[in-house]
């Protein structure tokens, strides 16, 4: 098995296997426990997906309601006004249009990020002007600095994404507000606040009051990972009526599928236990932290995200690491070497409940501090002859061109 999960991950070089895929190669019909997928473990509750059950044929039968009616209640519940938000089938078809229609030439981003907001404007040829954010500073953005990086460059677009991911670095309300005042001649300003809900760092912490008040600010919801339903893809973004009702109009009439439908209308019954299932994640991630951070040698940033962003040891490889959770103790995590800005020594672990954690600790001291065994010292040799291979692909350049393929886009590099 250890051969084909190598093979599985190379052919998704920008991303993790599927769960699907990872199922299907299992042989029993099982998949792994999840550190990968940054999904709510504790919404739906068992009796709402009880009752998706129950209606799952009609849900699969029919045509759903269109993208009007499943916004405009999503819109109720949320109280925001409907010629404000656009619904689309996940982040990234909302990120594919923004790239679309409103990125013109430039687009900044602090790397390590999400991968779409780096990938997406190279492959339609816009030029990217990453911001690396510093490992000797705990990859905490400073926006004083970003900005001056902006002005330097001459970027029309600027993204943030709050909480960061792959670190759950967190920007509070008002400096955002700041940030987006001194950047008002911009093109656009994204704040892509995916996974906001799990922040606990301020009270109100989100701008989307603010977007829909400025002719520059788009704010980026996810749905899928506040509701722990990745496989349905859908999120909306916010924004003043021009902007949203121009990506409004460029999304199919059907973009939103008949689950999406189902879990906006079951919402408004079922808030209380959504808020419960956000405070127990939150309590999630301060124990994992804790626990974690008791291994020798490993790092744990702060975050205000689902999931946590870990160094591994001094001459530890995230590959390896991965690989052998995976094959020896059925444990899926998002080893980050294929994230521009980062390296395999990095990986990200999504916030689960206590009794999966104890498992990842147990495995993990396994895989970093067993010393010993052939098969180890064989893999402690292969580390050793690709230390430089490894090196390189730790460089933004290198991951650029392995990642986009011949065709390399115009990127700068803020030089630190």
């Amino acid at each position: 098995m250890a051969e084909n999960v190598t093979s599985l991950f190379r052919s998704t070089a920008a991303h993790s296997p599927s769960m699907a895929a990872l199922t299907r190669e299992s042989g029993d019909g099982t998949g792994p426990v999840d550190f990968c997928i940054p999904c709510n473990p504790y919404f739906p509750t068992p009796e709402m997906f009880q009752d998706m059950a129950a209606r799952l044929r009609e849900i699969i039968t029919y045509y759903p309601s269109s993208a009007e009616t499943i916004t405009a209640e999503l819109c109720e519940l949320l109280q925001l006004p409907p010629q404000c938000v656009a619904m689309g089938n996940g982040s990234t078809e909302l990120i594919t249009w923004i790239d679309h229609l409103l990125v013109r030439e430039s687009l900044a981003v602090p790397v390590p990020t999400f991968g779409r907001w780096t990938d997406q404007p190279m492959e339609t040829g816009k030029r990217v002007d990453m911001f690396p954010l510093q490992e000797s500073n705990g990859f905490v953005l400073d926006l004083a600095q970003y900005a001056e990086f902006i002005r330097k460059r001459g970027t029309r677009v600027a993204v943030i994404c709050n909480p960061n991911n792959p670190d759950g670095g967190f920007q509070h309300r008002q400096s955002l507000v700041q940030f987006m005042d001194a950047m008002a001649d911009l093109d656009l300003v994204v704040i892509d606040e995916s996974f906001l809900e799990f922040a606990d760092a301020e009270e109100e912490p989100s701008v989307v009051q603010e977007a829909m008040l400025r002719p520059n600010v788009v704010v980026l919801r996810s749905l899928g990972k506040n509701f722990g339903l990745h496989g349905i893809c859908f999120g909306y973004l916010v924004a003043n009526p021009s902007i949203a009702g121009r990506i409004r109009s460029m999304l199919p009439k059907w973009n939103l599928n008949s689950f999406a439908e189902h879990v906006v209308f079951m919402l408004k019954e079922h808030s209380a236990e959504y808020r419960q299932s956000l405070q127990q994640v939150r309590r999630d991630r301060a124990e994992m932290a804790g626990q974690l951070s008791a291994l020798p040698g490993l790092t744990v940033y702060p975050s205000q995200g689902n999931f946590l962003f870990v160094r591994l040891p001094l001459g530890a490889d995230g590959t390896v690491v991965r690989d052998r959770l995976l094959t020896e103790h059925r444990i899926l995590v998002r080893e980050c070497g294929n994230k521009i800005g980062s390296s395999s020594r990095f990986l990200r672990l999504v916030v689960r409940p206590e009794v999966d954690v104890r498992r990842l600790v147990s495995a993990m001291e396994q895989v970093l501090y067993d010393n010993g065994g052939n098969q180890e010292n064989q893999e402690n040799n292969a580390e050793a002859g690709q230390e430089g291979a490894q090196q390189a692909a730790g460089t933004i350049a290198y991951e650029i061109v392995t990642r986009i393929g011949t065709r390399v886009p115009r990127v700068y590099l803020n030089e630190q």
